[in-house]
């Protein structure tokens, strides 16, 4: 289906109350990351999956200039898409699937996993969230979550790098390690039940799995 111009994917258990995980993705149907999942557990859940993100607007909490000279800015439109997702996607999915979730999760990919931990501050209605290889390098996000309260504590969350992400030259993104594990433990020290996991491999390295990785650990 489609709404707010987005095409909305929907895997799993329609019908039945179970949890419902949601996940913004680039481009693509991820009919993978439900597969892979699918693989990694026998636990029931509707994943929604929501394509054509704007990414480097939707998807980030405030401006940040390019990354490199071909890059793209990001700009901030976070606020505005959260809005969209709580009060016209995520409805329209609890209504395709029909019946009230056990719980909703959100995860995310890269700026989407950034997205996905950014969500908890601003809204209530997620109570788990998985971060895979999210970008905590983004500038002033650590002091953001030191700053800030979460909309309703969270019962579990899940971050994740590949152990080669931090390998780079490139200053902001090589303080990616220090900076996710610098918010997995003031995670901890709140009493939320998280883990931060390695993987083999740069950024680019297996998203899907890594994300359905994720999501089982949640569930």
């Amino acid at each position: 289906m489609i709404v707010e111009g987005k095409h909305i994917y929907i895997y799993g258990e329609k019908g039945k109350k179970v949890p419902l995980v949601i996940t913004n993705t680039f481009q693509g149907n991820g009919s993978s990351i439900y597969n892979e999942l699918c693989s990694m557990t026998d636990k029931k859940v509707n994943l929604a999956v929501i394509s054509d993100i704007n990414w480097d607007d939707e998807m980030s909490p405030w401006e940040c200039p390019p990354l490199s000279k071909n890059d793209s800015p990001c700009t901030g439109g976070a606020d505005k898409y959260l809005k969209k997702l709580t009060d016209s996607i995520i409805p329209a999915i609890k209504n395709d699937v029909g019946t009230e979730p056990e719980y909703i999760g959100i995860a995310g990919y890269s700026l989407a996993g950034l997205f996905a931990i950014y969500s908890l501050y601003k809204t209530d209605i997620f109570s788990r969230a998985v971060s895979a290889s999210g970008s905590m390098w983004f500038p002033d996000f650590v002091e953001y979550t030191q700053k800030n309260d979460f909309s309703k504590k969270p019962d579990k969350v899940y971050f994740s790098l590949g152990d080669k992400e931090a390998h780079t030259r490139h200053k902001l993104l090589g303080t990616v390690e220090d900076k996710t594990h610098e918010i997995y433990e003031q995670f901890k020290a709140k009493g939320i039940n998280a883990i931060f996991e390695m993987n083999p491999g740069n950024h680019f390295k297996d998203a899907d799995i890594r994300l359905a990785k994720g999501i089982a650990w949640i569930l």
